[in-house]
């Protein structure tokens, strides 16, 4: 059965224009060829990158971010309680008002207490600023060693000039060892994404980066196989450009250097939309859509490359509405949005207000804003601003 499988995937029709076969492909002392069994090197290698990230974020990252002043925010902890912990571990991280109404009648517990109790416990789960900065570091350092490695292979390739040279010969293309070692280097580290992927940083966009990832490894494995060798070091390079200003923008926004955090983002955003908008549908989809038709007839392979190729460009468009937005939120009101992808913490003003109803039920009441008819009382009768009050909806000089 596993032999019928395997003869059955590895089919000529699969992989291989019309008229081409595995016999075609057969490696010489002078010519060599991808195999697939290559792509299998990829996983230790994710491993060893996994490693060298842990070792440089605590050895290197780590120690950077307090030297430039990145502080984790004081959280209150919540206190332990087995039946609570139980709940939040096995059934749900933030219940409803039934749910937590049910859980203060059951347990005798008052449902402040308990919504107080399941909010800092999810804020004990969100990482620390830290551990963000720490994660920026490390793929900004992957990503300035990625793009510019990619450059430096690329750069004297006649296909970084010429489109339609990525088809010439096609699939008798042999592979070199740079364009080789490049392609492991960008396998290894999409995998060692994913080996991380339940330890890092969650953002809203979570279930997209697990899409992109896995459309990531399979473009880059299958063009390998079927030897795109060379359209695929072209998608590697555009999408390396964008995020090696996105990691820094990142980096200061942890910093506090909002200036140079904002001049960053707008940097990005611009790389980002032409690249990954006008770039990459001519440089890739067009080329791989039209040029390749010159050279053999459309089969398997060239079909399902193209499907990989759209669902990036759809994520692409995705991230790039969010990026659109945040810019037009800059441009208005002259300051940089928070990130949409985060996730927000819930403490600051959840917390005060649990402080304002502890002050209220010993006689004292605090507001912290202006009410909405302009002025505040105290005790129910003084005000508390003396220049003026509200009288048949018009402010009054006192």
């Amino acid at each position: 059965m596993a032999r019928s499988l395997y003869e059955w995937l590895w089919q000529h029709e699969f992989w291989l224009p019309p008229g081409i076969t595995w016999e075609d492909m057969q490696e010489s002392e002078d010519t060599h060829y991808p195999q697939p069994r290559d792509l299998l090197l990829s996983i230790p290698f994710a491993l060893i990158l996994v490693v060298i990230r842990c070792a440089f974020e605590r050895a290197i990252a780590l120690p950077l971010s307090t030297k430039l002043g990145v502080r984790d925010k004081q959280r209150p902890k919540a206190q332990p309680n087995p039946v609570l912990e139980t709940f939040y571990s096995t059934h749900c991280k933030n219940p409803k008002k039934g749910e937590l109404l049910g859980l203060a009648k059951q347990y005798d517990l008052p449902v402040r207490k308990v919504e107080k109790w399941f909010r800092r416990r999810r804020n004990m789960d969100r990482p620390s600023l830290s551990k963000k900065f720490s994660e920026a570091c490390w793929r900004f350092t992957f990503y300035i060693i990625s793009f510019f490695t990619g450059l430096s292979v690329l750069y004297d390739k006649p296909w970084l000039w010429d489109h339609r040279e990525c088809w010439t010969g096609y699939p008798q293309q042999p592979l070199q060892p740079s364009l080789f070692w490049y392609y492991m280097l960008e396998l290894s580290f999409y995998w060692s994404l994913v080996f991380t992927l339940p330890f890092d940083v969650k953002r809203k966009d979570f279930k997209e980066q697990i899409i992109h990832h896995a459309a990531t490894i399979f473009l880059i494995s299958f063009s390998y196989c079927a030897n795109y060798i060379r359209i695929g070091t072209l998608v590697m390079v555009i999408h390396d450009a964008s995020d090696c200003f996105l990691e820094p923008t990142k980096i200061f926004n942890y910093m506090k250097w909002k200036k140079t955090c904002d001049s960053l983002f707008m940097i990005f955003s611009a790389v980002f939309l032409i690249s990954r908008l006008v770039i990459y549908p001519y440089t890739v989809l067009y080329n791989t859509y039209y040029y390749s038709m010159e050279i053999f007839q459309p089969f398997f392979g060239y079909y399902f490359v193209n499907v990989l190729l759209i669902i990036l460009q759809l994520l692409h468009v995705f991230w790039s509405c969010l990026i659109i937005h945040m810019v037009y939120k800059f441009i208005l009101q002259g300051t940089m949005e928070k990130d949409m992808r985060s996730d927000t913490e819930e403490s600051d003003k959840d917390e005060e207000g649990d402080k304002i109803r502890e002050k209220e039920t010993n006689g004292i009441t605090y507001f912290s804003n202006v009410t909405s008819n302009g002025y505040i009382q105290r005790n129910g009768s003084e005000p508390l601003d003396n220049r003026a009050h509200l009288a048949n909806g018009h402010a009054k000089e006192r």
